[in-house]
């Protein structure tokens, strides 16, 4: 584990920041009027009254800080999942050779970061039960000596994937018994990666079509493997190590055993942003529409990384955001950091052109589309690929508590009717050769990967 970077101390907003406060006004004001009204009315003892707190102010004063009051925020770079310890730290520093009274800390953090502890100067903080933001919204206040810095831990979990800010956090110091106060001094905030925790997900089942040579995939097509294939007569160009001693002797000629090869594949996540539904309760909560998502598609990838395929990512939205096709865990850990960056992204146009048009599709390659099939022009998008001939496997990512609107008027029927309509859009889209599988992690799509592998492998119409 990495240890926290440390970005350089904020700059304070104004130079030389550090005012007066209401107490050095008053100590000011009311020695003033003391000596004044002495000095009218020709009373001693008034001159006396306001000898303390003269003296008390210079005293408090002999001593000015210099320098206004630093302050760091870090977190922890380690590889920090959904439901993971989180640990940062903020940090007021104190540059000058005259002590701070007093420094008030105080920081921001997401809401999908739970701060559930915070510990300052030894002391420790605890929020109430079930309101975490009790923690991470209140001030922190310590005394700061010259020269030294002061730490404020934080401690918590995070909640939902994404890149969640960390700050700003800011600082007020006062000094000179109270005298002085500095100016609040803000540094910028950081951002926490907080990877999608991958679900449990295993397809058995082979690919529709291998490309490479090598691979872990049994295809359809004789070659060098390990899965039997069945025994043959021997050939020129077979190896001698493949031959069946036991059924050569009792056919009386050589026979070889016969195997598939392993191919390798390429599978194409697709994931369709165009529309966002339900309201997110991070790891262990309801879903979002982007939360199915995104934590599928880390499965996916993860699952055919291990296997040693090629997978890439396709964003079907207006941005049309790319990862190109690689294998390995590098590619893995690269999957997981474009992920952390999907947001739903509306558009009124036609996305099809600007995410398929530049580009061309591996013939080859498995088309996993994530979507919600919340807009036609998903559905649409499926039928096409799937004339294509592409091999298109649909993901239904809606999340199936999703409440229905509240019963005003209509609303109740239009819901039921909005539904009969989706399934009907689902139905068309089987009837185009688009299987279509609700997410449901391990094994969700053994059945419909058999179903389309056999769609490949089958003789088309017309041929011989």
């Amino acid at each position: 584990m990495s240890p926290p970077t440390v970005p350089p101390p904020a700059e304070p907003e104004q130079t030389g920041g550090w005012a007066p406060t209401r107490a050095l006004g008053r100590a000011v004001l009311l020695t003033g009027l003391l000596l004044i009204a002495g000095v009218l009315l020709g009373r001693v003892d008034l001159i006396v009254l306001a000898a303390p707190f003269a003296i008390g102010t210079a005293y408090a004063l002999r001593r000015r800080p210099a320098a206004p009051p630093q302050v760091w925020i870090a977190a922890d770079e380690g590889h920090l999942v959904e439901g993971g310890e989180l640990t940062g730290q903020v940090t007021v520093g104190n540059p000058g050779p005259v002590g701070y009274d007093v420094a008030v800390v105080r920081s921001r953090v997401s809401p999908w970061l739970r701060i559930e502890r915070a510990t300052i100067a030894g002391a420790s903080t605890s929020g109430e039960p079930g309101s975490p933001r009790a923690v991470a919204d209140r001030p922190f206040v310590t005394a700061v000596p010259a020269d030294a810095a002061v730490d404020l831990e934080l401690a918590g979990r995070a909640a939902r994937w994404g890149r969640h800010p960390l700050g700003p956090a800011g600082v007020r110091a006062c000094a000179a018994h109270g005298l002085l106060v500095s100016r609040a001094v803000v540094t910028e905030p950081v951002r926490v990666r907080v990877y999608p925790v991958t679900e449990p997900f295993d397809a058995v089942e082979a690919m529709p079509r291998a490309a490479g040579l090598v691979g872990a995939h049994h295809s359809r097509r004789p070659g060098e493997g390990g899965e039997l294939a069945g025994v043959r007569v021997f050939a020129p160009g077979d190896r001698l190590r493949r031959i069946d001693w036991r059924v050569s002797l009792r056919a009386r000629q050589l026979h070889v055993a016969a195997t598939l090869s392993d191919r390798d594949a390429e599978v194409v996540v697709l994931l369709d942003v165009l529309a966002e539904a339900g309201r997110s309760g991070g790891v262990g909560g309801a879903a979002t529409v982007l939360d199915t998502t995104v934590r599928a598609a880390a499965a996916i990838a993860e699952h055919y990384l291990h296997r040693g395929d090629r997978v890439s990512m396709l964003e079907y939205g207006p941005g049309a955001r790319r990862l190109r096709p690689a294998t390995g865990r590098r590619q893995y850990l690269t999957v997981l950091e474009w992920l952390l960056d999907v947001r739903a992204q509306p558009s009124p146009h036609e996305p099809y052109d600007q995410v398929f048009g530049p580009q061309v599709l591996s013939a080859d390659a498995l088309v996993v589309v994530l979507t919600p099939l919340l807009d036609e022009r998903s559905a649409q998008m499926l039928a096409r690929l799937a004339r294509s001939g592409r091999f298109v496997v649909a993901v239904d990512t809606l999340p199936a508590d999703l409440a229905p609107p509240e019963d005003r008027g209509w609303a109740g029927l239009a819901y039921r009717l909005w539904r009969l309509d989706r399934d009907t859009m689902m139905g068309q889209l089987r009837e185009h050769g688009v299987p279509v599988v609700r997410w449901a992690g391990a094994g969700s799509l053994d059945e419909v990967l058999r179903d389309v592998a056999r769609l490949a492998t089958a003789p088309r119409a017309g041929s011989r």
